[in-house]
């Protein structure tokens, strides 16, 4: 699915309906006083979290949001209508910022999440508000407050079961393409995946959330390479894949900038569970096998090793992270 994480766009809250001047005109009521109704309240914007979403692909095509403006008051003290609210559909996980970025004004991460951003502006009084024992006949009337606009940035953090990181063409893509039903862009050169990826690999009645996030290289949690926003995503995914390929000679250096970069960007996140997997089996020859024993010497963990071009070990992979994931619900 095609993912967008970051969307500008502008909100503005409905004016208030103006209050009306108006009096009583019944034949047989001769002093029939001011009758002026008050305006409606304008409409406020809304944002609410749509667990059915997971980008925000959709402020691409649409980036102005207006409530609608409260109806004007009425003769006979009937107050105009208040403005309909405008609701902004959002992932979970969406953090909501100021035009310069420089503020972070909500963050929606709980299931159907529903806060006010922006409040419509008040309506005005009716002249039936004016009356007093000296002015009887009122015309006097107010306008509704004007409602307010502004430009915010929206900024996601995926929320996915398992995260895949990795060095820039560690066989990610591949592997995400092979296992879900993610289309990424594959092929043999460094940064194919441009923007993380979502994939939902499904088992019987069972599915979870694998998310392709871009290569990283050193210094990137100071922003370089593709920088430190797709570093923000593994913050919400409650697994790391890190994945290796055996077949390049620096496999050492490389799972160690990863993991550096990411202590470096936050102590949380380094703290979360890492699956170590090695890719691209089928670039070793027989001779060459007792690599894998190794890696796993040096690195003295439990890995698993795969090929997403012959399917070795892909099968043990995903059932181990289904189990995985149903331990942790």
């Amino acid at each position: 699915m095609k993912f967008l994480d970051q969307a500008k766009i502008f909100i503005s809250s409905g004016n208030g309906g103006d209050g009306c001047a108006s009096f009583r005109r019944e034949k047989y009521i001769e002093f029939g006083g001011p009758n002026g109704g008050d305006g409606g309240k304008g409409g406020d914007v809304l944002f609410k979290t749509d667990n059915n979403l997971n980008t925000l692909i959709d402020f691409r095509y649409q980036q102005h949001f207006k409530a609608k403006k409260g109806e004007n008051g009425k003769t006979k003290n009937q107050t105009g209508a208040d403005g309909k609210n405008i609701i902004i559909k959002v992932p979970p996980g969406t953090e909501i910022y100021s035009e310069d970025k420089s503020v972070k004004l909500f963050y929606l991460d709980k299931k159907s999440e529903e806060i006010v951003v922006l409040r419509g502006g008040k309506g005005g009084l009716g002249n039936n508000h004016f009356k007093t024992s000296i002015n009887q006949a009122p015309r006097k009337f107010t306008k509704g407050d004007i409602g307010n606009g502004q430009w915010v940035w929206l900024s996601l953090k995926l929320f996915a079961d398992i995260g895949i990181i990795g060095k820039p063409n560690a066989g990610k893509s591949t592997f995400l393409s092979k296992v879900s039903n993610a289309n990424p862009k594959v092929g043999d050169y460094p940064f194919t995946t441009l923007h993380p990826i979502l994939g939902t690999i499904k088992k019987f009645d069972r599915e979870i959330i694998i998310a392709d996030i871009p290569g990283l290289i050193e210094g990137a949690h100071e922003g370089k390479g593709l920088g430190d926003k797709f570093l923000a995503h593994i913050e919400k995914c409650k697994f790391l894949l890190h994945l290796i390929d055996v077949s390049d000679d620096n496999w050492k250096e490389n799972y160690n900038i990863v993991r550096e970069e990411i202590n470096k960007y936050s102590t949380e996140v380094s703290k979360k569970k890492e699956i170590v997997v090695l890719t691209k089996l089928d670039m070793l020859n027989k001779n060459n096998l007792d690599k894998l024993q190794s890696i796993q010497k040096t690195l003295n963990k439990n890995l698993m090793a795969i090929s997403s071009i012959t399917n070795e070990g892909l099968n043990e992979l995903i059932n181990y992270l289904f189990k995985l994931t149903l331990s942790n619900d």
